[in-house]
């Protein structure tokens, strides 16, 4: 991963980026619980006007602050060029639409700045309950400016874990013991869970995007966890397809013995692409 004080300034860049999310989150509160304008894009995926003004704001924030870095968001038409910088914005304006336009707390505003193809900043906004989690490569993690860390730890008895039901299920057939809890409606919000310890284990089932991902990665990370593939390889961002398959997230130990564990029962994990 490369790391935080390749930065001129890594105090001025973490600052850019909280600040943007806080005024974000703000511009997102005023419309939370209010009728907005919205729409479905692709098969089933909800956006609303909200996430288009949200990823507007971000956009002239972070682009007119540093205009030579790259952009890539779930609200904006992908460009190509932005395979040609080596260091990216990747933005989900409102992570977990759907919480939010079924008026739960569930969602979050997300941005992290990757360098060849690792987050080395992230900031992560839940405005609904005032949360914010900030993280830099080599620099820890924080909630609301207090050092957190991902639960120790090896077993699965009684880890408390969340994600789609195949996941929780194959958790179950193996006599594991862990302890199913609701599934959040952000999956950067449900990865933040682990790296605060407010959960053991979070799953994700595929096809989620690096705006989903990046900064949730990266505090997981700072948190003494690991977020991966269910083979355990590390993510990468900013490619040409930025799409991901089923995902593990967890403390180290425990995150290592997952990984154990789905060894032969990929084929039955892993849907066929």
């Amino acid at each position: 991963m490369p790391a935080a004080d390749t930065f001129p300034d890594v105090a001025a860049e973490r600052e850019l980026i909280a600040s943007a999310v806080r005024e974000a989150g703000a511009l997102a509160l005023e419309t939370f619980c209010k009728p907005v304008k919205r729409w479905v894009k692709g098969k089933s995926s909800p956006v609303s006007e909200a996430d288009i003004a949200v990823d507007r704001l971000l956009r002239e924030r972070l682009l007119t602050a540093r205009p030579n870095y790259g952009w890539l968001s779930e609200e904006t038409e992908d460009d190509p060029a932005r395979l040609d910088v080596e260091r990216i914005w990747i933005v989900d304006p409102i992570d977990g639409t759907r919480a939010y336009l079924d008026e739960r707390e569930d969602w979050a505003v997300s941005v992290a700045l990757a360098v060849r193809g690792r987050p080395v900043l992230a900031a992560l906004l839940a405005p609904a309950t005032d949360e914010l989690f900030l993280a830099s490569a080599g620099g820890g993690a924080t909630h609301n400016g207090a050092s957190i860390e991902a639960s120790a730890g090896a077993s699965l008895a009684g880890a408390r874990a969340t994600g789609p039901k195949r996941f929780l299920n194959w958790l179950a057939e193996a006599d594991a013991g862990v302890v199913a809890t609701p599934r959040i409606g952000s999956l950067a919000l449900r990865l933040a869970r682990v790296a605060q310890g407010e959960l053991d284990v979070a799953f994700a089932g595929g096809e989620s995007h690096d705006w989903d991902l990046a900064a949730a990665d990266l505090l997981v990370h700072e948190a003494g966890g690991a977020v991966s593939s269910l083979a355990g390889r590390s993510l990468i961002y900013n490619r040409s397809r930025p799409v991901h398959g089923p995902l593990i997230a967890a403390g180290r130990d425990r995150h290592s013995m997952l990984i154990g564990l789905a060894r032969g029962r990929l084929s039955e994990l892993v849907p066929p692409q």
